[in-house]
């Protein structure tokens, strides 16, 4: 009998088990490492006061248990839209049932205090978002008309934009107004770029509004997790594969028949870390210029506070947009309700995110809790009232994605090496540092291994 060929992958982010999950379809024994005890890399499940987390209980309250609420919480809220045609076939071939786990909604941008308010309409593409950009409540007539003229001059283009204009160029280019901007489109960047518009690519941002308000009418819907991110397939992935949880690899050694890691041999490899992680693992032998690309890339923050309340709570909506002061530290861009997302009725529950959080890295945890919570209460809608806060949780992941920067780079998944692929979110993706664009690339990996192993 031909004994399968031994696969090793390094590291259990979502590419990491994309690539897993598809070559152990083809028959590979699949070894997983991970320096981590939980699979699903920047976007897992955490248990609460785990790792970078902050618990803080008001002093005005000392009457509440500020005692963790036993649900696990993730290391960052993400969303995911309806265009994740790859993330939602493998979910779907891991039988992970995606109606149950998402809660899939229409476009629906929805400001906190009632300024601004964004849904798209169940109409044919692409007239429901041409609807949604002209009906938009807190955008004045022209604004309206100039995202419409900007949407339809990129289709015209292609959907192709000069490769060193940022965000910012695009947007002066085609006369988007400040307001516009900051109502809409720097927003929609962050959440999608992690990247504000003066720094972010505006061909990475194109390819976005391309695959999202352009596409099919249920591409621009919002997927919200109804489980935590490990729950919500990265489990069912890993139980199809040894895994090695606490092992981070110390050294890779690549030869003609296949790849040494810390000693154990294997017919090949995928290399599914982030770049920095990538770099020094390969520093030792491959070509300079792989490495010097790895080492170009830049990383953002994005931090995440949850407020655990005193009460049950809930939202108008499951997510809704918080508008930014920064000369008052007021820089939460989104609110979401994990009562309503986790069908939880005893349960007041929210999380805010924070993204392009540099300055929540300056050690002032505490006062920046405080101006957060602060935003969200000058923000309340007037008769709305938030309990008391039991506890605050806050996470921040320091490297959460690369910095998606005009002219960036970006590795393809084949190597020099014909038994090592690449595989994460900062390879040549045509994506900024989305899930889609992980699982993407995890996949293309796979392709690239099984068919240098024939």
């Amino acid at each position: 009998m031909t004994r399968a060929r031994a696969v090793a992958i390094i590291g259990a982010g979502w590419a990491g088990l994309a690539a897993a999950t598809a070559l152990s379809e083809r028959g590979f024994a699949v070894t997983v490492f991970e320096a981590g005890r939980v699979p699903g890399g920047r976007a897992r499940r955490v248990m609460r006061n785990e790792g970078d987390a902050a618990i803080a209980s008001p002093s005005q309250h000392p009457e509440i248990d500020a005692g963790a609420s036993p649900l696990p919480l993730d290391n960052g809220q993400h969303i995911l839209l309806g265009a994740y045609t790859q993330t939602l076939a493998l979910m779907r071939r891991l039988g992970r049932d995606d109606k149950q786990l998402l809660l899939r909604m229409p476009l629906n941008l929805q400001s906190l205090n009632g300024e601004f308010h964004l849904r798209a309409p169940r109409l044919p593409a692409p007239l429901h978002a041409a609807m949604a950009l002209l009906t938009a409540r807190g955008l004045r007539w022209h604004d309206r008309f100039e995202a419409v003229r900007l949407m339809t001059a990129l289709k015209r283009a292609a959907w192709r934009t000069a490769p060193d204009a940022t965000v910012a160029d695009l947007l002066c280019a085609h006369d988007q107004s400040l307001h516009l901007t900051e109502r809409l489109w720097s927003p929609l960047c962050l959440a999608a770029l992690n990247t504000p518009v003066g720094e972010a690519s505006a061909q990475l941002f194109a390819h976005v509004l391309r695959d999202s308000l352009a596409g099919t009418r249920a591409h621009s819907d919002l997927l919200l997790p109804r489980a935590d991110l490990s729950t919500l397939w990265p489990d069912a992935a890993a139980s199809g594969c040894e895994m090695r949880y606490g092992a981070p690899v110390r050294h890779l050694a690549m030869h003609d028949a296949g790849a040494h890691i810390d000693g154990t041999a294997f017919d090949a490899a995928i290399m599914a870390v982030p770049a920095h992680a990538a770099a020094r693992l390969l520093r030792p032998f491959a070509d300079p210029s792989l490495i010097a690309a790895l080492d170009a890339f830049t990383y953002l923050p994005i931090a995440t506070l949850t407020l655990r309340l005193a009460a049950p709570w809930r939202l108008p909506a499951p997510m809704m947009m918080l508008i930014e002061h920064h000369e008052h530290g007021h820089i939460g861009q989104w609110m979401f309700d994990r009562a309503h997302l986790l069908g939880r009725d005893d349960l007041g529950e929210l999380t805010i995110v924070i993204s392009a959080a540099q300055t929540m890295l300056d050690g002032g945890r505490q006062g920046h809790i405080q101006r957060l919570i602060e935003q969200v209460h000058t923000q309340m809608p007037k008769g709305c009232t938030l309990p008391p806060i039991a506890s605050t949780e806050l996470i921040i992941e320091k490297r959460a994605t690369f910095a998606a920067t005009p002219g960036l780079h970006r590795p393809a998944n084949a190597t020099a090496y014909k038994r090592l692929a690449l595989a994460g979110d900062y390879t040549d993706t045509g994506y900024p540092a989305v899930l889609e664009g992980a699982v993407a690339s995890g996949l293309a990996a796979a392709d690239v291994i099984s068919a240098n192993l024939r």
